[in-house]
């Protein structure tokens, strides 16, 4: 059973502590804290130690919580590595250093013990207690972050050059500017707010008694700074490796570059963006070891076997890189690398009803790429129809991703096993499907809804494709405020049907949504006058604009005749995807 010492301290007692010899650890993010975080640490003490502003109503048993810092003790250099609580922790040092550098003169004996309190907590000591100046109480091994030295050097000699740009010497400067307003302001109490900081704030040291338990207790905190990702674990894995290869400047500078990178290809993940391409790439080293298995791993545990050997793989960091510039390709939509039928077949799994396919699609790549990092396109076709046809079918069938996992795990062991993608242990029946299909409420809110709206639209071989950037809203083309207004429809279920939907772009959406059709078809060809000009901007759906070429109006005939068209479109694709039974 894992152990833990918890024990509430003031600043003063914990940092003063011989015991209390601070290291923020390599997988740590770089200080993050900005003027804004500063100002309303400094507002929110100076409300607790000058209530209304008259340091007569502060009362000494109060107590201002700073929050926790969560540690373990690395016996390897007999330092206390700081897992949660770094940002404060950092900032309160930044903050103790400009006090210490505002005293630094004083003659009065309540700061000349002010200052030598302040220094007890920023710096080792002697056997006599006196500080040792070049011995902090804190470090830090952030990998790749330049700036760390700054701060070591603020809080070593109080000075900040001109060439100084981090936050840490942005902060510094700023409490500077802080003291000497508020020393100009309450003179007398210049030495008491420093005390006031020491002694009644007061921090949560829980100590573990190894990493795993101190990252798992991080994890469930509630913390003001930024939660540290699985990558930033990794990050210091690797950033270990490389520099034990002589090659740490290199990583350093590909990893920020994989992160930027990243930040903008998966913005939208759950996760970390670093994180989500861990995963992509998790799955191909997964399906490699034969895990077929609907239980995935979490992702720290599936890279931490065997001491990050995964990690340590000279191949595994390049294959990330490949595989990031892989997603680029697709969210670009590179027709440098893929082909126009690809590029649709992309489009529409982006309007996938989940996300499974992305994993899919990784470990197909990783597998199948040639010496150029590059898919053969007419294979890549066939897949992608595949995963497209299956992945819809299965969404009607099995709806919810986690029913999703076994038939696509099982698919991706056969994928690295250099084996056909068939499903054939999971053929649909044709009428089970119809049924589901003809029964279903396909409301806008449901996945499902746009995903075969999507596939609709671009099974048409005229459809152009379409950049991704693009924002598309359901079009009820017979409009329900006219059905409501009118009662034109025997059946008032079919304003939810499919026959009676299209995706459209959003600001054509908004202005044609509650029209009657005949007034809708200028909207849909751009041909509508607005304030004497011309709207030039119509509908990329050529579907839609076939429907405006060929209809007056669009009644319930049309929407019926129309959702049997898609549906049959859609079992006609599953057969011919060798899908139905």
């Amino acid at each position: 059973m894992s152990k833990l010492s918890i024990d509430q301290r003031n600043v003063m007692n914990l940092f003063q502590d011989k015991r209390s010899d601070f290291l923020i650890p390599d997988y740590q993010r770089p200080y993050a804290w900005d003027e804004s975080k500063c100002n309303t640490l400094w507002e929110d003490l100076f409300t607790f130690a000058f209530p209304n502003e008259n340091f007569d109503n502060f009362n000494d048993e109060e107590e201002y919580f700073l929050g926790p810092i969560v540690t373990y003790l690395n016996k390897e250099n007999n330092k206390l590595e700081v897992i949660d609580g770094q940002q404060r922790l950092t900032t309160l040092m930044l903050l103790l250093r400009a006090f210490y550098d505002k005293f630094l003169y004083a003659q009065d004996s309540n700061t000349v013990e002010t200052r030598k309190e302040i220094a007890k907590c920023i710096w080792k000591t002697d056997l006599y207690g006196n500080p040792k100046m070049d011995e902090l109480k804190i470090q830090s091994e952030v990998a790749g972050e330049e700036d760390k030295e700054e701060f070591l050097n603020i809080l070593k000699t109080g000075i900040v050059p001109k060439t100084y740009k981090s936050k840490y010497a942005i902060n510094f400067k700023f409490f500077k500017e802080k003291i000497d307003d508020f020393a100009l302001r309450y003179s007398m109490f210049v030495s008491i707010f420093p005390q006031i900081i020491m002694r009644n704030c007061i921090l949560l040291p829980i100590e573990a008694d190894k990493q795993e338990t101190a990252l798992r207790i991080f994890s469930t905190l509630n913390d003001r700074g930024m939660p540290l990702s699985d990558a930033d674990i990794f990050k210091a894995q690797l950033y270990k490796y490389y520099t034990d290869k002589g090659n740490k400047q290199d990583f350093i500078v590909k990893w920020k570059e994989l992160e930027q990178q990243c930040s903008k290809l998966f913005r939208d993940s759950s996760g970390s963006p670093m994180d989500e391409l861990f995963t992509k790439y998790m799955y191909y080293e997964r399906a490699k070891l034969g895990i077929s298995g609907s239980t995935t791993e979490a992702l720290r545990k599936f890279y931490e076997k065997d001491n990050y050997s995964l990690l340590k793989n000279e191949n595994t960091f390049n294959n990330l890189q490949i595989l990031a510039d892989f997603w680029e390709d697709i969210l670009t939509q590179n027709n440098q690398v893929f082909s126009k039928v690809v590029l649709k077949d992309l489009f529409v799994l982006n309007y996938a009803p989940n996300s499974m396919w992305t994993y899919f699609l990784s470990v197909y790549f990783m597998q199948n790429k040639d010496s150029n990092n590059e898919l053969d396109n007419d294979s890549l076709h066939k897949f992608l129809q595949k995963v497209i046809a299956f992945v819809w079918g299965y969404a009607f069938t099995n709806p919810g991703v986690n029913a999703l996992r076994t038939p696509i795990y099982s698919e991706m062991v056969n994928i690295v096993n250099g084996k056909e993608v068939t499903f054939n242990e999971f053929k649909f029946d044709e009428e089970q499907v119809r049924n589901i299909i003809n029964n279903y409420s396909f409301i806008n809110q449901r996945p499902i809804t746009k995903s075969m709206l999507t596939l609709y639209a671009f099974n048409n071989t005229k459809q152009n494709l379409i950049s991704l950037n693009e924002e598309f809203q359901i079009e009820h083309i017979y409009a329900i405020s006219r059905n409501i207004k009118e009662h034109g429809l025997n059946d008032d279920k079919l304003i939810e049907k499919l026959g009676n939907k299209s995706l459209l772009e959003k600001d054509i959406n908004i202005k044609a949504s509650d029209y009657k059709f005949e007034d809708k078809k200028p909207y849909y060809y751009g041909t509508i006058q607005r304030r004497g000009k011309k709207e030039t901007r119509k509908t990329n759906i050529i579907d839609l604009l076939n429907i405006a070429d060929k209809n007056n109006d669009f009644t319930e005939k049309d929407i019926i005749d129309r959702n049997d068209m898609i549906i049959d479109q859609f079992i006609n694709y599953m057969k011919m995807q060798n899908l139905i039974k």
